[in-house]
Protein backbone atom coordinates (compact mmCIF):
# COMPACT_ATOMS: atom_id res chain seq x y z
CA UNK A 1 0.00 0.00 0.00
CA UNK A 2 1.76 3.38 -1.24
CA UNK A 3 2.44 5.79 1.76
CA UNK A 4 -0.30 8.66 2.17
CA UNK A 5 0.01 11.66 0.44
CA UNK A 6 -1.11 15.06 1.24
CA UNK A 7 -0.14 19.11 0.64
CA UNK A 8 -0.26 21.74 2.15
CA UNK A 9 -1.59 25.10 0.26
CA UNK A 10 -0.83 28.46 1.14
CA UNK A 11 -3.49 30.84 1.43
CA UNK A 12 -2.91 32.15 -2.07
CA UNK A 13 -2.48 29.05 -3.54
CA UNK A 14 -5.76 27.71 -1.82
CA UNK A 15 -7.63 31.18 -3.65
CA UNK A 16 -5.76 30.31 -6.96
CA UNK A 17 -7.28 26.81 -6.96
CA UNK A 18 -10.76 27.84 -5.78
CA UNK A 19 -10.62 30.73 -8.56
CA UNK A 20 -9.42 28.01 -11.08
CA UNK A 21 -12.18 25.35 -9.98
CA UNK A 22 -15.21 27.56 -11.24
CA UNK A 23 -13.32 29.11 -14.43
CA UNK A 24 -15.15 28.61 -17.42
CA UNK A 25 -12.68 29.38 -20.04
CA UNK A 26 -10.43 26.53 -18.22
CA UNK A 27 -10.58 22.64 -19.41
CA UNK A 28 -12.66 20.61 -17.37
CA UNK A 29 -9.61 18.10 -16.63
CA UNK A 30 -8.09 21.07 -15.28
CA UNK A 31 -10.62 22.34 -13.04
CA UNK A 32 -11.28 18.81 -11.59
CA UNK A 33 -7.58 18.78 -11.04
CA UNK A 34 -7.24 22.16 -8.92
CA UNK A 35 -10.72 20.37 -7.24
CA UNK A 36 -8.49 17.42 -6.19
CA UNK A 37 -5.64 19.02 -4.60
CA UNK A 38 -8.05 21.64 -2.21
CA UNK A 39 -9.55 18.51 -1.43
CA UNK A 40 -6.32 16.84 -0.38
CA UNK A 41 -5.14 20.04 1.15
CA UNK A 42 -8.50 19.74 3.21
CA UNK A 43 -7.41 16.47 4.75
CA UNK A 44 -8.96 14.21 2.42
CA UNK A 45 -7.57 10.60 1.45
CA UNK A 46 -6.36 9.66 -1.92
CA UNK A 47 -8.82 6.91 -1.82
CA UNK A 48 -11.67 8.96 -1.18
CA UNK A 49 -10.98 11.40 -3.82
CA UNK A 50 -10.31 8.97 -6.24
CA UNK A 51 -14.50 7.15 -5.34
CA UNK A 52 -15.68 11.30 -5.90
CA UNK A 53 -14.19 11.58 -9.31
CA UNK A 54 -14.37 7.93 -10.19
CA UNK A 55 -11.34 7.44 -11.20
CA UNK A 56 -8.34 5.23 -10.48
CA UNK A 57 -6.00 6.44 -6.95
CA UNK A 58 -2.98 6.58 -9.29
CA UNK A 59 -4.91 9.52 -11.65
CA UNK A 60 -5.10 11.31 -8.34
CA UNK A 61 -1.35 10.47 -7.11
CA UNK A 62 -0.31 12.02 -10.42
CA UNK A 63 -2.05 14.86 -10.23
CA UNK A 64 -0.67 15.54 -6.68
CA UNK A 65 2.88 14.86 -7.55
CA UNK A 66 2.69 17.40 -10.43
CA UNK A 67 1.42 19.78 -8.67
CA UNK A 68 4.66 19.29 -6.48
CA UNK A 69 6.89 19.37 -9.19
CA UNK A 70 5.76 21.76 -11.54
CA UNK A 71 2.97 23.96 -9.53
CA UNK A 72 -0.16 25.08 -11.82
CA UNK A 73 1.07 25.13 -14.78
CA UNK A 74 1.05 20.77 -13.67
CA UNK A 75 -2.27 20.66 -13.97
CA UNK A 76 -3.16 21.27 -17.56
CA UNK A 77 -2.57 18.43 -20.15
CA UNK A 78 0.89 18.24 -22.24
CA UNK A 79 0.15 19.23 -25.73
CA UNK A 80 -1.27 16.42 -28.03
CA UNK A 81 0.94 13.49 -29.65
CA UNK A 82 -0.61 13.88 -33.54
CA UNK A 83 0.00 14.79 -36.01
CA UNK A 84 0.76 18.72 -36.61
CA UNK A 85 -0.92 20.75 -39.39
CA UNK A 86 1.40 20.84 -42.80
CA UNK A 87 -0.28 24.05 -43.57
CA UNK A 88 0.04 27.55 -42.13
CA UNK A 89 -2.52 30.53 -42.24
CA UNK A 90 -0.69 32.39 -44.80
CA UNK A 91 -0.99 29.18 -46.77
CA UNK A 92 -4.70 29.74 -46.88
CA UNK A 93 -4.39 33.15 -47.27
CA UNK A 94 -2.17 32.39 -50.59
CA UNK A 95 -5.16 30.04 -52.01
CA UNK A 96 -7.68 32.91 -51.34
CA UNK A 97 -5.61 35.67 -53.24
CA UNK A 98 -5.58 32.91 -56.04
CA UNK A 99 -9.28 32.43 -56.14
CA UNK A 100 -10.03 35.88 -55.60
CA UNK A 101 -7.55 37.92 -57.49
CA UNK A 102 -6.40 35.93 -60.71
CA UNK A 103 -8.97 35.69 -63.42
CA UNK A 104 -9.31 32.12 -63.75
CA UNK A 105 -11.01 29.51 -61.83
CA UNK A 106 -9.55 26.37 -60.13
CA UNK A 107 -11.02 23.15 -58.53
CA UNK A 108 -9.40 22.11 -55.98
CA UNK A 109 -6.78 19.48 -57.46
CA UNK A 110 -5.41 22.38 -59.03
CA UNK A 111 -5.13 24.29 -56.12
CA UNK A 112 -3.24 20.94 -54.61
CA UNK A 113 -0.63 21.28 -57.44
CA UNK A 114 -0.35 24.97 -57.15
CA UNK A 115 0.32 24.78 -53.50
CA UNK A 116 2.93 22.46 -53.98
CA UNK A 117 4.54 24.44 -56.94
CA UNK A 118 4.59 27.80 -54.78
CA UNK A 119 4.40 26.61 -51.41
CA UNK A 120 6.38 23.25 -50.99
CA UNK A 121 3.06 22.52 -48.82
CA UNK A 122 1.61 18.82 -49.88
CA UNK A 123 -2.49 18.90 -49.17
CA UNK A 124 -4.13 16.53 -50.83
CA UNK A 125 -7.34 17.72 -52.98
CA UNK A 126 -9.72 17.02 -50.78
CA UNK A 127 -7.83 18.09 -47.49
CA UNK A 128 -8.55 21.57 -49.70
CA UNK A 129 -11.74 21.22 -50.54
CA UNK A 130 -12.79 20.81 -46.66
CA UNK A 131 -10.60 23.45 -45.47
CA UNK A 132 -12.33 26.03 -47.50
CA UNK A 133 -15.60 24.73 -46.95
CA UNK A 134 -14.69 25.25 -43.36
CA UNK A 135 -13.97 28.58 -44.10
CA UNK A 136 -17.37 29.18 -45.93
CA UNK A 137 -15.76 30.93 -48.47
CA UNK A 138 -15.74 29.20 -51.74
CA UNK A 139 -18.53 26.76 -52.96
CA UNK A 140 -20.33 25.26 -55.93
CA UNK A 141 -23.88 25.58 -54.33
CA UNK A 142 -26.52 26.72 -56.77
CA UNK A 143 -26.34 30.70 -56.38
CA UNK A 144 -23.04 31.08 -55.70
CA UNK A 145 -21.61 31.44 -59.48
CA UNK A 146 -21.54 34.92 -60.86
CA UNK A 147 -21.69 36.55 -64.28
CA UNK A 148 -17.92 35.70 -64.50
CA UNK A 149 -18.07 31.70 -64.16
CA UNK A 150 -16.39 32.46 -60.33
CA UNK A 151 -17.98 31.78 -57.61
CA UNK A 152 -18.34 34.18 -54.86
CA UNK A 153 -18.04 34.63 -51.31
Amino acid sequence: MPAPIHIVLTAEEDRTLSELRVATTVPQRTRDRAHMLRLNAQGWSVPAIAEIFDCQENTIRQTIRRWQQAGLGGLWDAPGRGVKPKWQEADLVYLEQCLEQEPRTYNSQQLAHKVVQERQVELSADRIRRILKKRALYGSEPGMRNEDGKTQR
